[in-house]
Formats: structure tokens, sequence, C-alpha cells
């Protein structure tokens, strides 16, 4: 597990070697992404929440405020595919060891959102 301080915010990202990050999270985006010291933008695998100005935007990333702004984080970083085509860190979210993304399917806050390859099958995490 790889470990990163509230000082590391600016720092490069640690090699992802398949390992789990910790930080702590000090910016939300919206309902799917987020930032985490020492990783950067992280962007929550297999679930996609609602944008800006679409009904949900405010619920979702409500919802993750809530759960994970200014909380040590824990990220499952994907195995099969660490970054998307915007270079944001693809992974499960865990807070107090819970899946906040599966946390969000079943709040129906998020859909599935599975992009091949992952090694998380989100459809798993639906109820």
């Amino acid at each position: 597990m790889v470990y990163a301080s509230n000082n590391m915010k600016d720092m490069p990202r640690p090699e992802l070697d398949g390992s789990n990050v910790t930080g702590e999270c000090y910016k939300v985006i919206d309902g799917d992404t987020i930032y985490v010291s020492g990783l950067g933008k992280v962007r929550f695998v297999g679930v996609n929440t609602p944008e800006r100005g679409e009904e949900g935007y405010y619920e979702a990333k409500n919802y993750v405020k809530e759960r994970c702004l200014g909380k040590m984080v824990t990220i499952d970083v994907d195995d099969a595919k660490h970054f998307d085509k915007y270079n944001r860190t693809l992974g499960v979210v865990y807070v107090d060891d819970s899946n906040l993304n599966q946390e969000l399917l079943e709040k129906n806050l998020a859909e599935i959102m599975y992009i091949p390859p992952s090694e998380f099958n989100p459809y798993s995490w639906a109820v």
C-alpha cells in the first residue's frame, strides 16, 4: 500500500503498480471525480453520475462531499487500466472500508458505466 500525506498534494503521482493508494480527499469535482493528496485527480471506475446541469448532479456531488471530503480515502487503482483518456487515475474509492462507487449505485446517485478493460465488474455492485 502506498501512503500519501497532505503535504504531497502538489507532488507527482506515485508509480502505480497495483497497490492501493491512501490519501486525503481534498477536493470534490462532481459525483464521480475527486482529488486525492499524493495521487491527483481520481475518476470512480465503473460508475457515472450526472453532469453539471443534469438532474441529480448536486445530490451525487453533495453525497460524495459528505462521505469523503477532508477524510482519508483509499483508492484501489484499476490494475487493468490505471488512467482514462483525461489522465485521471481510475479506481474504486474506499471510505471507512466502504466501497463508495457501490454506495453511489445503491443510492441511485449513479449508473453503471463499464468500460473495458477493467479489473472491476460494477454489475456485481448493483442491488
